[in-house]
């Protein structure tokens, strides 16, 4: 009997986690460290958009990085002055270590300054990144 509460609690627990992690993926969201760091045309290896960047952290075998990149680009083709940055995370270690880059496709929009608005880790919706990019303009 006691192995059957166990197999519940168990499959109740991680419901609950997995409820939690489709409710914060891809939300953009404001780190606590985030709006003071502010990154330019030297980390991004091109220059920054004249109203705001949108920066795409990626790797290789990331599914889901893809579809960001299409969304991203959509984005970017219906907002004046925004530009759209991909970076292949494998290349750039130091660069991912140093702004806490845990998972691809990671999403950072800048304001025309180069600071870091919103963060989205995971697939963002389309809404979203046009609603963070009303922040950052």
């Amino acid at each position: 009997m006691s192995g059957i509460v166990v197999c519940v609690a168990v499959l109740a627990a991680a419901g609950a986690f997995g409820l939690l992690h489709r409710r914060r993926n891809g939300r953009l969201k404001v780190r606590g460290r985030d709006g003071e760091r502010r990154l330019g045309a030297a980390e991004l290896g091109m220059d920054l958009g004249e109203r705001a960047t949108l920066v795409q952290f990626s790797s290789a075998f990331c599914a889901p990085c893809r579809a960001t990149r299409r969304t991203l680009e959509e984005v970017t083709s219906m907002v004046d002055g925004v530009a759209h940055v991909e970076i292949d995370a494998e290349a750039r270690l130091a660069l991912v270590r140093e702004l806490n880059i845990l998972r691809t496709p990671t999403v950072l929009v800048l304001d025309a300054g180069g600071r870091i608005v919103r963060r989205a880790s995971g697939q963002p919706r389309k809404a979203d990144v046009i609603a963070a990019l009303g922040e950052a303009v």
